[in-house]
């Protein structure tokens, strides 16, 4: 039996440099702006032997981040531009479409899945499912 991960949140100026310069060294990774994470290490002024040894235990927490995770399950009709319209109406609400999975349609309809980000300070998931539900060629969705 192993113990549970323990967790603290620490004002990050009361921390060693090298905790906030391993959160750059990953940013600058995960946004193709250093080449590896020697690149990376270098850009930011720490050894590779420190970015290893804490790159898996350090991570930004915001407060503010009001996103919530979710997948929609729909069942649209086969024809042309539905799909697009579901995108475009989930774009112009401010959610950020994440995957999205379509399957073969079966008797004129297909069974989409999509995942996406959303900001519940913007936006109601309620909101969501009733204006994708509204849209033309939109057979049912919910959230699952």
């Amino acid at each position: 039996m192993t113990d549970k991960p323990k967790f603290l949140i620490v004002n990050a100026e009361v921390l060693p440099d090298v905790f906030s310069k391993v959160i750059e060294a990953k940013r600058l990774l995960s946004k193709a702006q250093a080449k590896n994470s020697s690149d990376a290490c270098r850009m930011v002024g720490i050894s590779r032997s420190a970015y290893y040894k804490y790159k898996d235990n350090v991570q930004v927490y915001d407060e503010k981040d009001n996103s919530q995770l979710g997948t929609l399950y729909l069942k649209l009709s086969d024809e042309p531009g539905v799909l697009s319209r579901v995108l475009q109406k989930l774009y112009e609400m401010g959610a950020n479409i994440l995957t999205v999975n379509q399957n073969i349609p079966v008797d004129s309809v297909a069974v989409v899945t999509i995942s996406v980000r959303i900001n519940c300070d913007q936006i109601n998931p309620e909101e969501i499912l009733h204006n994708l539900s509204a849209i033309y060629g939109v057979v049912s969705v919910k959230r699952i």
